[in-house]
């Protein structure tokens, strides 16, 4: 269980906190009480759940790219940060297949600039390097990836996020490591989760968003690969865990140094027609899909997290099932419509996780 009393006062850093996931982390941890600041671009889309949900108002936001190592060494020093939790990211397969430079620059070069930045913070205790379930050398295989399974990436974006979990170990061994950990005491852990879904996410080529925008417009739903399987979760479950894992490596130090799943339970791998399906039937008023028979850059078939280690050695295990996380993504998206005020709908949800 997430300890409050652990968060109130706590400094964080967070990158990527005008993202998605940045945005609903930042909320969460300033409604524990946290001191956050936070280093990012500006927000990827418009609309977005920053703006939406009024982030800025809770955060010191730093908005800088993590490309500039000066940049962000400076931020991170004048922050002094307890806890640094490093999402900024290029997160998209398809745009990595356009772009595919800028993506190895920030997924790679831009976590090379956070640890290096944690070399020269002396008040960091521990470091949460978020990757992603697509690091994995993907076989298609029906069981879950464990994380002592090898490193891969077909696209430069999944490739790219492999080399960062290369990064995250080559730190911790040469600069971090937990024989040293009296001397350094700077814990380093990994944390890879499934595909994350939730209410504000606006982002392009994406299932969910794309369903939404469809939705709201009142459109027919389009999928480019309806039978494409992905671990579900929404975005409180991973959260959930990141804020769980760091509490571990701040009082229990480098035994939990180590790579994370955190991804969803195995009945809620489901393919792309049935979150279609799901949503629809959720959403009411006659929607309803296609499927887009055109030729599309390459994705993973099937893929799968196995969280054991998580639930064994952390204790985290997840609270909503995907038919629930669906419902909650349609009644977000339905207060949006209402024009209430975001970042409230954000924290009821919040409040509704913690509860559970």
């Amino acid at each position: 269980m997430l300890d409050k009393a652990f968060w109130n006062n706590r400094k964080v850093f967070v990158t990527g906190h005008t993202g998605f996931k940045g945005a609903w982390l930042s909320l969460w941890l300033h409604r524990m009480g946290a001191v956050v600041t936070g280093y990012a671009l500006h927000p990827p889309t418009n609309p977005n759940l920053f703006e939406l949900a009024r982030v800025g108002e809770v955060v010191d936001s730093v908005i800088a790219d993590v490309r500039d190592g000066e940049a962000v060494g400076k931020a991170m020093i004048s922050a002094a940060p307890d806890v640094v939790i490093h999402m900024a990211a290029q997160p998209l397969v398809r745009d990595s297949y356009v772009n595919p430079a800028e993506t190895y620059a920030i997924n790679v070069m831009g976590t090379v600039n956070v640890f290096e930045a944690v070399r020269r913070c002396r008040s960091v205790k521990a470091i949460i390097n978020v990757t992603t379930d697509k690091c994995y050398e993907n076989r298609e295989w029906v069981w879950g990836y464990r994380e002592n399974e090898p490193m891969g990436g077909y696209d430069p974006y999944s490739s790219s996020k492999a080399c960062s979990e290369l990064v995250t170990a080559a730190y911790r061994n040469s600069f971090f490591n937990p024989r040293d950990f009296s001397s350094h005491g700077v814990a380093v852990a990994s944390a890879r989760a499934g595909n994350v879904i939730g209410g504000g996410d606006w982002a392009a080529d994406r299932l969910v968003p794309d369903c939404v925008r469809a939705l709201l417009q009142g459109e027919k739903l389009v999928l480019r690969n309806p039978e494409a399987v992905r671990p579900w979760q929404h975005v409180l479950e991973p959260l959930s865990g990141y804020l769980l894992l760091a509490q571990h490596l701040v009082e229990g130090g480098a035994r939990y140094g180590e790579a994370w799943n955190f991804g969803p339970r195995d009945e809620d791998a489901r393919p792309v027609e049935w979150i279609a399906q799901t949503l629809c039937a959720s959403w009411g008023n006659g929607a309803t899909y296609e499927v887009d028979s055109g030729q599309h850059p390459h994705e993973a078939h099937y893929l799968k997290l196995d969280c054991s280690k998580a639930g064994g050695k952390l204790g985290w295990n997840p609270r909503w099932d995907l038919a629930k996380s669906l419902d909650l993504i349609v009644d977000w998206t339905k207060a949006y419509q209402r024009n209430e005020d975001m970042r409230d709908v954000c924290l009821r949800q919040i409040s509704e996780y913690d509860a559970e």
